[in-house]
Formats: structure tokens, sequence, C-alpha cells
């Protein structure tokens, strides 16, 4: 460690301390009278301490990197002359489901919408949420946390999972294209599309935490013509009308269909497995969300990933998930995407590295990403992207060509699901109405209370089954080494 960081580092040291002894001082207050340990002002002092305490430990960091990156980068020019840095370093059927059949002509064109309108936290909610802030550590795991019923959105983990499914036409296309090159190309434009839709609106709100055994289906209807290859017809990704709903006659359509299921509650495990038969492809993941208390911030990890099977081709795409994080959780919470993901196929040699770029504590834009897409065996760089994953996203070829696409135009294919009268007692929107009606209702304790009664019927039957030592078994997945495979895979069947 240099002298020029030592110094700072003795500092914090004593901040922490003296931050420490303030916690303290605070919490050996009486808990009522005049001053007490839960006054208000005293509890925003204890969050905003803690918060700027965590930004100056971020600030050091970044110091420290930014000096060891200037000392290599020294060293590099004393050793060989001017070094430039690259681009990269500088930026009427029926489907069985395992043991159940679940009845596609029973399904409906959903009509929910996913807006979330609440565009700031009331004055009493500050309260709880400062009171929550205030009996919690910097960097701790929120996993067995109990979060108030007012910051959720009205659906499951499982049904936002399927969200990300909301341009099917672009998933469908990826076996379209005619070469490798242009499939993992159509892969790369398919996965920076998916999120603007699945993480509907700015405001961050979160979705329910879904109980073991918990299960969501739908499918889509996508149009054949829609179906073509991305990168060749860029006149199909902006419609003249984007707010007209595609047509649903089935003999025009592919059938692409979904489920999700809550494998393991500790740790929270979702699967997802998404199929289309005429396509012969297929998507199955795994996800293992870790929430971590960051001051102002809630930081939730994606652990896990997925796979793409092109049957048809023989290829496999492995791919990551990036991290979410919801912001300025005291005044108007906002949900930004952050860190690299990877997607990579070991037949063909190609691989892409997809990076979220969080905002800068000054100055920079929100929502940047960028995408860089390498054939390995030759080094060569075939794509690059860059741009907003919730707006407009610029994709510059290898031949010089350039596309634009604009999320916000792109068409949404509604998902088809039953209606909640025809679905089994653990399916997403059948478990939680109760919930979910409250909250459309604003009766907040009457969501809290119904989110209590599952949850606490979660805990009693988990009781069971350890009294028993029978451990939970899932309905459509198997655990195989560190991740999950569904049952019936099309792999298997074709």
């Amino acid at each position: 460690m240099t002298a020029d960081v030592f110094g700072p580092l003795q500092i914090m040291s004593q901040v922490e301390g003296q931050q420490k002894n303030l916690v303290q001082a605070i919490e050996a207050l009486p808990s009522s009278g005049p001053l007490s340990a839960l006054d208000q002002d005293l509890l925003l002092l204890k969050a905003t301490s803690a918060a700027t305490l965590s930004c100056l430990g971020e600030c050091l960091t970044l110091l420290q990197q930014s000096m060891h990156q200037v000392g290599q980068h020294h060293n590099r020019t004393l050793s060989s002359g001017e070094h430039k840095l690259s681009w990269h370093e500088f930026y009427g059927m029926e489907y069985p489901f395992a043991s159940e059949l679940i009845l596609v002509e029973d399904e409906m064109t959903d009509t929910e919408d996913n807006e979330e309108e609440d565009l700031g936290v009331m004055d009493d909610q500050r309260s709880v949420i400062l009171h929550l802030i205030s009996q919690l550590k910097l960097g701790m795991d929120l996993t067995r946390v109990v979060l108030p019923t007012f910051i959720l959105e009205k659906r499951s983990l499982l049904e936002m999972y399927a969200n990300f499914m909301a341009h099917p036409d672009l998933f469908l296309s990826i076996a379209a294209g005619a070469t490798p090159e242009e499939r993992i190309i159509c892969f790369v434009e398919y996965y920076l599309t998916a999120f603007h839709e699945g993480r509907k609106g700015a405001v961050a709100k979160k979705p329910y935490n879904p109980i073991i055994g918990e299960t969501f289906h739908c499918s889509w209807d996508v149009p054949k013509d829609k179906v073509k290859a991305f990168r060749t017809n860029g006149a199909s990704t902006v419609p003249k009308d984007p707010t007209k709903e595609f047509g649903q006659d089935q003999s025009t359509c592919y059938k692409l269909r979904f489920v999700a299921e809550q494998v393991s509650h500790h740790p929270p495990v979702s699967c997802f497995y998404c199929e289309c038969k005429e396509k012969k492809m297929c998507v199955n993941a795994h996800v293992w969300t870790k929430s971590k208390f960051m001051g102002m911030s809630i930081g939730v990890s994606m652990v896990g990933e997925g796979v793409l099977y092109l049957m048809e081709h023989e290829e496999e795409y492995v791919f990551t998930l990036p991290s979410a994080y919801a912001r300025s959780i005291l005044t108007i919470p906002w949900v930004e995407l952050g860190g690299k993901v990877n997607i990579s196929c070991a037949r063909t040699g190609y691989s892409a590295t997809v990076t979220f770029h969080t905002k800068p504590f000054y100055g920079g834009k929100v929502h940047r990403v960028t995408a860089e897409v390498k054939h390995n065996p030759t080094n060569t760089i075939v794509c690059k992207a860059q741009g907003e994953w919730n707006g407009t996203l610029e994709f510059t070829y290898s031949n010089g060509e350039t596309k634009v696409i604009d999320t916000n135009k792109l068409p949404v294919i509604r998902k088809k699901i039953r209606p909640i009268a025809k679905q089994g007692p653990l399916e997403s929107r059948h478990l939680w109405q109760h919930v979910t009606n409250s909250l459309k209702e604003g009766n907040i304790d009457a969501a809290t209370e119904h989110k209590h009664r599952l949850e606490e019927r979660q805990r009693a039957e988990e009781r069971q089954r350890v009294a028993l030592t029978m451990p939970w078994k899932p309905k459509y997945f198997a655990k195989e080494g560190d991740g999950w495979l569904y049952l019936n895979p099309l792999w298997k069947t074709h």
C-alpha cells in the first residue's frame, strides 16, 4: 500500500469508529419519550451516516484502482513506448409438464399491465424504511429479512422471468441465423432487448418472493412471418404501428411455452424452461437471488446460468444474468442493472461479453450497456453494441454496417395465461391473488396479512418436512451437479 493511500485509510478507520459510537449512543436511548431511539431524525441520521461511509469506501476503492492503473500505464509506457487503449478497455393442443396437463385452449391473452405508478415514498412509509435500515448492517444478506409490503410490485419473481420473453419473435429468430456468427449476434440482440419489458417502469419495486413449490405457466403465439434473421431484416424491428397486437391465427404462428418453478427456499432458487418444438429450440435456467444491503441502495445478484439449446444446429449457448440495484430507497426509488455477463458457445468458438454500467457517482448516463461479440479461434471481434438497455441500442458489425434498435418501439407480444379460476393452488397468480388485489385497492394492511399467512404456511410446512426428514421434491426440475434441469426437455424427446 502506498503512503498516499495509507493516510485516507487511517482517516476512514477513525470515521468508522466515530460512526459506530454514534449508532451505539442512539441505540442506548429509551424507546419512548421526548428523545427516543426511534425518533425519525435520529433514524435518518443513522441511515445517512451508514450510507455516507459506504460512499466514502467506494471512493477510496476507486482512488486505489486509479493509482494502480496509472502506475501500470506509466510502467508500460516506459518499457514499450505509447500504449493505445482498445475499444474494450476504454468502455388447440395440450402439452405435458411432468405429471400435469396444462391445457392450451384454456389460455387467454394476458391483460395485466406491469406498469407501477407509485412515484415516491410517503412520509409514514419512509419512517418504516428508516426503522428497517437502522437495523441493517452494510453488506448484510437480506434473504431472511421481511421487507415492508408497500414496496412490492404486483407479480411474482417467476412471472418477471416470463416477461423477459416479451419479444419472443426475436428469441425465435436466433435459430433463423444462417451462420454461427449470425446466430450469436441474434442472441446478443435479443438478450439486450429482453430486460426493458421484464423490468417494466423505472420505479424500484420488488416482485413477490416465490414460495417453495410455486409455479408459473404461460405461452406465446408468435407469427411466423415475424421470425426471420434479425440482422438481415431491420424493418421488422420497428413496425409502423408498435401498439398493434400481433394476430393469433394458430396456423400462422409458432407456439412458445414457458414454465417456472421455485425449487428451493434457502437458498432461494428459481428455475425456468421455455421451448418451441417447431423451431427445435429451448432454454433452461436456474437463478439464485442474493440480496445485499448497501446503505441507500439494495443490490440483488442473480447467481446461476442459463443454456440456450439450438437442436437443429447442435449448439448450446451458456449465459449469465446481470445484478439489479434499487437506488435512492428513501426518496424516489429507481432500478439499474450492473455487472458483466457472458454468452458463449463452445462448439462454434463464439462468445460475447455484455457489460451493464452502473451510474458513476458524479455525472454520467444511466442504464448504459456495451457489448462485444468475438470469434475466439481467430480473436476477431465481429460485432459491438452500445446504448441503453431500456432505450436506444446501436450495433456495429465487422463489415462496417450499423443498426439502431429502439427498445421502446419494439412490438410486445402478450403472453397467454389461464384464468385464475383454472389455475392450480400453487400457480403464482392463484397463490398471490389476495395480496395482489389488496395492493390494487391500496389496502396495505390486508396485503401484509395475506402475505404473512402465505409465509407462515411455508415455514410450518418446512418445519414438518424437517421433522419427518422429507426433503422437498420439485415437480418440474431435478438437481444436476451445481444446477437444475427440466425433467422433460426438448433435447430428450428429439
